[in-house]
């Protein structure tokens, strides 16, 4: 490929960093790229992501991309919406950051650590939902803005703690600033959460056979495929308080024949979602790693089965 590749992003210090990790790989296998800087109406409004909608961080990469102004287009894959986009293709999954979210908390205080009535921000119902699910008594603030902006929050003293996804703090340089790596058993988080979506158009051949062969990692493809289904057969924005974790597992299988056993490797998938009186309902189920998205879609049929709930709206 002798053209250059020009490599669609929003203009944000964390999607600058993503999209340089893109770049730097795509460089290493000899493609000449450019980094082109699109601004989408979620950079350009300070209103609530809930009142923006689904896709606000995306549609005009998207669009961009579709109408040949970029080659390529680098998402957090969790700002997608769940339903695709005929024009385009995921080419690659790259290997996925840790998915967990983290706690930036005053004089180093983990969750736990946090007296009651303690303020604590996110712009995510998913994150509110299980914080108040946990009992500890915080009170929830909702917060937009970027990486800086929210743990600034507390280093100014307006906030006791916020509640991030790791992978962007990782991704900026930022992790000594964490007080706490939350577990899934306290707080799953957003499908496909420090995930990346690298996009290109369905028509262009040669860029997705690159972008492939380059960029994507099986493992973290079908974890994601599974976390994705679930929320989508939800009917759930990625606002809503649904969270989901797929990790890839080893299985000891024993052959029929012989009654020798051998390792394979499977899907575990984790869900939670609210029912309307806001309480949790979790799930769990285990699948092959080539039907992951019948795994998701079994989960979300259980956790509708429990009850669950779910509400329309953006994750931030």
């Amino acid at each position: 490929m002798n053209r250059i590749l020009r490599i669609g992003t929003r203009g944000s210090a964390l999607a600058l960093a993503q999209t340089g990790h893109v770049a730097e790989a795509l460089e290493k296998a000899g493609a000449k790229v450019e980094i082109v800087v699109v601004s989408t109406p979620g950079d350009r409004s300070s209103a609530p992501i809930a009142e923006i909608g689904v896709g606000v961080f995306t549609s005009a990469l998207r669009d961009a991309l579709a109408g040949g102004e970029i080659d390529v287009a680098v998402h957090s894959y969790k700002d997608l919406p769940t339903a695709p986009d005929p024009r385009l293709v995921l080419a690659a999954v790259p290997p996925r950051e840790d998915p967990r979210d983290a706690l930036v908390a005053r004089d180093g205080l983990t969750l736990g650590e946090l007296p009651s009535g303690s303020t604590v921000g996110t712009g995510s119902p998913r994150r509110a939902a299980q914080l108040e699910a946990l009992g500890l008594g915080l009170t929830i603030v909702p917060l937009r803005g970027n990486v800086d902006t929210r743990i600034r929050k507390v280093t100014d003293g307006e906030l006791d703690a916020v509640v991030l996804a790791r992978a962007g703090i990782a991704r900026l340089g930022r992790t000594a600033e964490i007080t706490e790596t939350l577990e899934p058993i306290q707080m799953l988080p957003a499908p496909a959460q420090g995930a990346l979506a690298v996009e290109c158009r369905v028509d262009d051949v040669d860029t997705e056979h690159l972008l492939q062969s380059t960029l994507d990692d099986s493992s973290s493809r079908a974890a994601v495929t599974a976390e994705r289904a679930m929320l989508a057969a939800l009917e759930a924005g990625c606002s809503a308080p649904v969270g989901a974790l797929a990790d890839v597992v080893e299985d000891l299988v024993e052959d029929a024949a012989d009654g020798s056993t051998r390792v394979v490797l499977r899907l575990s998938l984790r869900g939670v979602a609210a029912t309307p009186e806001n309480e949790m309902l979790r799930a769990s189920a285990t699948g092959d790693l080539t039907a992951a998205e019948e795994l998701g879609r079994a989960l979300a049929a259980e956790l509708l089965d429990l009850g669950a709930a779910v509400l329309s709206g953006p994750e931030a």
